[in-house]
């Protein structure tokens, strides 16, 4: 969404939102050809991922060439930073045989777009991305019949490129889409079975193509949900509480009430101000004298891992074999390890924002989310009012990482425009953001494994707690084996004193640091390189096909391995995409400061749909996961955050980036598989595995702060 996409809008007279089913949807559409997917071939499509989730009935993917022969490509998916805006556009440009540039990307908006269960786990390309094929295939054969007919020419001698048809032996014999498309309104089911390209074919697919919202986001002109401008709108600041499980016990508004232009409104919880001016409306809430019933004490950053392990649930074993007693009497070498990591704040760019219009019993919000729909639903709820009559319109989002997955600030808003009867736009402070964060979660895992005297794993016991199963299942050649999982990260979870939730491969990081550690201890005891000694306790093809192109890319010589330069190797598999890294690291051993001087990456994602896209992705992992392995962590002490902005919480600095290399392996043949987080899971075992050997000094806990490296050492 752009500036230039409200010059047509009225704001001078709001409109009421319009709610509509997806027969309404189609009526008001305008000449063209629609293509519509049914729920049942979307759920074949994504059989794995989707197995055992309640759908709705109304599940439809919508395709539409219009007249003008431009084509509005529909998705419930949202754009974050992650590129889908350009990598979906590509994959419906090259199965409808229509330059990029004429595809425009409608997303997240509930009113148009096709119900999304959200913008997470790197599953856009992997699982919109198939019927999104099939539905752009399909609606080029229907244009290839309507030419058929018109040119009175055969399918099987016509063929299409660029948005035009043309007869295979009549090169002057030509229609375009928008010559076909005018005056013309077809509704086609795509049957699920069409023909798509194959990777030969492709001219589009594959093709390193410039992220398309860059320009606008470069600019300024992009608009995220605090752009939004509304006649009449007002902003609002809320009272928030000093730690959570805070009780209000005394409350006196009456100095802000005494600001001109200040609107309070007090319901229940919900104690907020309202001004045209966003700094009046703060200076309000600072105005309010208030007192809290609260308790400061409890769990704090350093009881937390003994408070996990004391309150674990019941452990639920996700994966055996083999019989760990057998591994133990069998193995020369047993390793008892235990790692930890702490809580970790998503940090976006943009803090959680809505802007929200009700009138009447009908709402429209732009919202900063990465479920849109499950906004919707939410809102419908809190306010006591139909789904239909709720909208989430389309806007940016600055940075997601699974944390824009919370909708409060969506809620909050919506709640007090219907109660003001006006416009509202709540944008939260950098406190507000930290204070209601569901962080990563913080966890414990330990290991107990075991090796033969020619360094076969024998035995491997893997217990995580608190963290979740994604990436607890091992992919080595292990006989003797069981990972358990005790309790998850996700909200809800009675365990964790603080809110937790997703954090860009949540669970991943915990698991591929504890399970890259403990066979970099194996591999150094057996006195076997790092890459040689994982190939030679791996039977996963893939997994072997990317170390050994890690292996390549740097030109890896065994004798690098524990010389003491500083390199560290790591592997691991997220999203269906497979990825080993190499870091390299200096440490300053007085001060304990850590700086990475070089990551590569070697990444098994299948068919690539755009490199330059995928190559970002990678070197945004690589610089966030910087973060989580040397420097982020939540402090609290019972309900109380004490990270409540940058001053105390510290971010990856320009400084810290290091050089990035990467090498996407060429699978056009294979399944897309996702590229946003894969690469991540791995960086803070590759950095601590290269601590050790520049080192000697094994770290245990994430974040390795300066003063942990200093212990360490």
């Amino acid at each position: 969404m752009k500036k230039d996409d409200y010059l047509h809008y009225d704001f001078t007279d709001i409109k009421t939102p319009i709610p509509i089913n997806r027969r309404d949807f189609i009526k008001r559409l305008g000449g063209g050809i629609i293509i519509v997917m049914s729920i049942s071939e979307f759920f074949k499509a994504n059989a794995e991922i989707l197995q055992g989730r309640q759908m709705p009935d109304d599940m439809n993917v919508y395709l539409r060439i219009k007249e003008d022969g431009r084509v509005d490509c529909y998705t419930g998916k949202i754009e974050m930073g992650q590129g889908v805006i350009t990598s979906l556009a590509q994959m419906l440009a090259e199965e409808l045989d229509v330059i990029l540039e004429s595809v425009d990307m409608v997303m997240g908006d509930t009113d148009l777009c096709p119900w999304d269960m959200g913008t997470f786990g790197s599953m856009s390309t992997r699982f919109f991305g198939p019927p999104l094929r099939a539905a752009g295939a399909e609606a080029r054969a229907t244009l290839l019949n309507l030419a058929s007919k018109q040119m009175k020419v055969p399918v099987s001698g016509l063929n299409a490129s660029d948005g035009v048809i043309f007869e295979k032996n009549n090169s002057s014999n030509t229609l375009t889409y928008a010559e076909l498309t005018k005056g013309k309104k077809i509704i086609k089911d795509a049957s699920g079975k069409p023909v798509l390209k194959k990777p030969a074919e492709f001219k589009v697919i594959g093709q390193p193509i410039f992220k398309q919202d860059s320009d606008l986001k470069v600019t300024g002109e992009a608009l995220y949900a605090g752009d939004i401008r509304l006649p009449g709108m007002v902003y609002a600041s809320i009272l928030r509480p000093p730690v959570h499980g805070a009780k209000i016990i005394k409350l006196d508004v009456s100095a802000a009430k005494k600001i001109e232009g200040v609107e309070i409104i007090e319901e229940n919880e919900l104690i907020a101000a309202l001004h045209k001016d966003p700094y009046m409306a703060a200076k309000a809430i600072d105005e309010i004298e208030v007192d809290y019933d609260s308790q400061d004490g409890g769990v704090d950053d350093k009881s937390i891992f003994n408070h996990l392990l004391a309150n674990a649930p019941k452990g639920n074993d996700v994966d055996n074999g083999g019989s760990l007693d057998t591994g133990k009497t069998s193995s020369d070498v047993l390793f008892e390890k235990e790692y930890f990591n702490s809580y970790v704040a998503h940090a976006t760019i943009e803090t959680h924002a809505a802007t929200a219009y009700m009138k009447g019993d009908k709402i429209e919000i732009w919202a900063s989310t990465q479920t849109p729909f499950r906004a919707k639903d939410t809102v419908a709820n809190v306010l006591g009012i139909p789904p239909e009559n709720v909208r989430i319109r389309q806007a940016f989002v600055g940075g997601g990482f699974g944390g824009k997955s919370n909708t409060r600030q969506t809620e909050e808003a919506a709640r007090l425009s219907k109660i003001s009867g006006k416009p509202v736009q709540l944008i939260w402070s950098r406190r507000e953001e930290f204070f209601y964060d569901n962080f990563r979660p913080a966890a414990v895992v330990k290991i107990s494994s075991g090796m033969d005297e020619s360094g076969n794993m024998i035995l491997w016991d893997y217990n995580v707690y608190s963290a979740g199963e994604r990436g607890s299942r091992h992919f080595y050649d292990i006989p003797n084996h069981k990972t358990t999982v005790y309790g998850s990260g996700w909200m809800g979870s009675e365990v964790h004193p603080l809110n937790t939730g997703a954090w860009r491969a949540p669970a991943n990081n915990t698991n591929t640091f504890a399970r890259e550690s403990q066979i970099d201890i194996m591999a150094r005891s057996a006195g076997i390189d790092p890459i040689e000694f994982r190939l030679k306790n791996l039977k996963d093809k893939r997994m072997i096909r990317v170390l050994k192109a890690l292996a390549k890319k740097v030109n890896w010589d065994p004798q690098k391995s524990w010389s003491g330069d500083g390199y560290g190797i790591a592997c691991g598999i997220d999203a269906g995409a497979y990825v080993a890294l190499l870091a390299k690291v200096k440490v300053n051993k007085d001060t304990g400061e850590v700086k990475v001087e070089r990551v590569v990456c070697a990444q098994d994602m299948g068919l690539v749909i755009n490199p330059q896209g995928a190559t970002i992705q990678v070197e945004g992992c690589v610089n966030m996961g910087l973060g989580y392995a040397l420097s982020e962590e939540i402090q609290f002490k019972g309900g109380k955050i004490l990270n409540l902005n940058f001053d105390s919480y510290q971010l990856p600095r320009f400084s810290w980036v290091p050089e990035i290399e990467t090498e996407l392996l060429d699978l056009p043949d294979e399944p897309a598989q996702g590229g946003g987080e894969p690469a991540i899971i791995c960086m803070g075992a590759v950095i601590a595995n290269a601590i050790f050997d520049a080192t000697g000094a094994r770290l245990y806990q994430l974040p390795m702060t300066t003063d942990r490296v200093l212990e360490a050492l």
